[in-house]
């Protein structure tokens, strides 16, 4: 008795204590969710001050029953696990978290699935245009720098914030639609929270997985941005990083688990080779490092072996695309996570939404790397099946920049690169691309005349065609140092900038030339379902020249891309077997009609993109 009342006596003359045990609740991840899902169940990440001595009860709910908690070690986290069954409603389901110092009470919003037109996915019928929402266009000043975040706006620093946003982004989509793109991607839009020195700008180091960086807009002008877009039939493709975080992430200060992330005195940085996961004599050590290591000491590297952490990564991905309305997923450093996870992840997707489409990001050298990757690959080592519909096209992105920069191999290396495609499961469905915002600007590397015969490649060869922002300018890379270097901000996105170049009088000569062919062959693929989904039939390069035809069952193109510094003349005979009947052509660049007869002449370096008629 003299021990209870001692004890008594010590927290009346200290209540300070009692506050202390009492439990708290900051936040709950996800903050709504919605009946009729495919998926059963929704796991609430809980989390607080002293959860774990709280006891759940859930509030009457038609359709909506407990289905268990998880205590972990960190008792300021707990997970509730609810089953939304079939007869649930809309409206919102009481959670009591009951505590000897009272009860606390949360109401979690169910709400009726979206309607109308999203989740749509992307094809080999679209254009993807990928851009940067920091360095496109300022729409909105008043968001540059937020108080309470670490890093505001410094444009005269290429690798700082510059002030784009969602505002700006959507008052150009008549620009982007206009070129004939079909999708836009964006690179990350999460919170990105991080010290100025890091330069966060990129999006790739999420500081909170269910806010938009509040320097982009928020939630809700994001839902407005797609909305906007699909007004005007622009899908969306949202990035996402399941790899890594930023290390300013909340979870970093309070992890829910001691193996939430991998440890990085352990493992260290990644050894960035990804052939390691593939590698039949591959070492352990190897394999863990790429996979277990940082990407870089300010991202720490999540473990998706934590099936919490799984479950988190899967609901935010599924609360992202219901909330929002996306259409697609471009999944940022690939084979980095855990890949038995990133399987489980995509078929959760693509079973909640059939249509979907995931690219993964892939950046490998050869074809049977990029290979494994993609869904029915048949000859993985180890019976593995990503279930993942398209990767990243890196191969024929470098045999690109090979054929065309001055000390490259020449056409030869786009032939020798698509004579792979028995590889693939689905070469169509690759995602195609010059350049893009990792990469060195393609036209730094190449001229005018090499640039149109690649961009007349990108526009007619199979697959999903992406076109990084500022690409129908030819844009130069920045002459800095760093990534800044590849992402210059587009001239006129801000107010007060000298020029416009979304405008044909605020362009220059150059600029011109390069927006009028892009959006010449952009525009004409739009309709052009020969390119979209016909057979792809080409033929060995002769003198720097490479001929292949698109066809089906109505129609026929035949591409013709002399890379020479002179013209060259081709004996139409060797092409009898695509050409048959038909005895004209117009070249859909310059809207010419070619005679085919005994021979074709093409000037030096230029591209033919010929619609063929009898």
């Amino acid at each position: 008795m003299r021990r209870l009342l001692a004890a008594v006596l010590v927290l009346f003359a200290c209540p300070a204590l009692v506050l202390a045990q009492a439990p708290e609740i900051d936040r709950i991840d996800p903050p709504f969710w919605w009946v009729n899902m495919e998926r059963p169940t929704v796991e609430l990440m809980v989390y607080g001050n002293n959860l774990a001595d709280t006891r759940v009860q859930l509030g009457e709910h038609p359709g909506v029953t407990l289905d268990r908690v998880t205590e972990v070690e960190n008792p300021n986290y707990l997970f509730v696990r609810l089953r939304i069954g079939d007869a649930a409603t809309p409206g919102t389901v009481p959670l009591r978290f009951r505590h000897d110092a009272g009860t606390l009470t949360r109401s979690f919003e169910l709400r009726p699935r979206r309607t109308g037109t999203y989740a749509q996915g992307f094809s080999s019928e679209d254009v993807i245009y990928l851009l940067m929402p920091d360095r496109f266009a300022n729409g909105a000043p008043e968001n540059d720098s937020i108080p309470g975040f670490l890093e505001g706006v410094d444009r005269s620093d290429p690798d700082a914030r510059h002030g784009g946003d969602f505002a700006g982004v959507r008052e150009h989509l008549d620009y982007i639609d206009d070129l004939g793109m079909t999708a836009l991607w964006m690179t990350p839009i999460f919170e990105n929270d991080m010290p100025p020195e890091y330069g966060a700008y990129h999006g790739y180091a999420a500081t909170d997985m269910y806010r938009v960086d509040p320097r982009f807009g928020s939630n809700d002008t994001f839902r407005r941005l797609v909305e906007s877009a699909h007004e005007r039939d622009l899908k969306v493709i949202m990035d996402m990083i399941h790899n890594h975080i930023g290390d300013r992430h909340w979870w970093m200060d309070d992890p829910p688990t001691g193996d939430w992330v991998h440890d990085f005195d352990t493992h260290g940085t990644t050894n960035y080779e990804g052939a390691a996961v593939i590698d039949p004599y591959a070492s352990t050590h190897d394999r863990e490092q790429l996979t277990d290591a940082w990407f870089v000491p300010s991202m720490p590297d999540l473990n998706q072996d934590n099936e919490l952490l799984a479950t988190y990564l899967i609901q935010n991905t599924l609360w992202w695309i219901e909330s929002t309305g996306i259409d697609g997923i471009r999944m940022d450093t690939y084979f980095y996570a855990d890949k038995d996870y990133m399987t489980r992840w995509t078929s959760a997707v693509l079973e909640e939404y059939p249509d979907f489409n995931i690219v993964g990001e892939s950046w490998v050298p050869t074809v049977p790397h990029e290979a494994y990757w993609q869904d029915d690959f048949q000859a993985h080592p180890d019976d593995y099946d990503s279930d993942l519909p398209s990767v990243t096209d890196f191969p024929l992105s470098f045999a690109i920049q090979d054929a065309f920069a001055p000390d490259g191999g020449g056409v030869y290396d786009l032939y020798r690169t698509l004579a792979q495609d028995h590889v693939y499961p689905a070469p169509n469905k690759l995602v195609t691309f010059l350049d893009n915002h990792d990469l060195t600007r393609f036209f730094s590397v190449v001229d005018e005349d090499a640039f149109k015969l690649a961009y007349a490649f990108l526009m007619t060869t199979r697959g999903i065609p992406q076109v990084y922002y500022a690409t129908e300018l030819m844009q130069p890379m920045l002459d800095v140092e760093g990534d800044g270097a590849k992402r210059p901000d587009m001239p006129g996105g801000w107010p007060g900038d000298a020029r416009s170049v979304f405008t044909e009088e605020g362009r220059t000569t150059r600029e011109n030339r390069a927006h009028d062919f892009v959006t010449t062959l952009t525009t004409w693929r739009e309709d052009a379902d020969v390119i979209h989904h016909g057979g792809l039939t080409h033929y060995i390069p002769q003198d720097d020249t490479y001929v292949y035809f698109r066809h089906d069952a109505d129609d026929t193109v035949m591409v013709v891309l002399n890379d020479a510094e002179e013209s060259r003349t081709l004996a139409l005979d060797r092409f009898e077997e695509r050409i048959q009947a038909h005895t004209a052509g117009r070249d859909v660049i310059s809207g010419a009609t070619v005679a085919l007869g005994d021979s074709l002449t093409v000037p030096a370096r230029t591209p033919m993109v010929l619609e063929l008629r009898e």
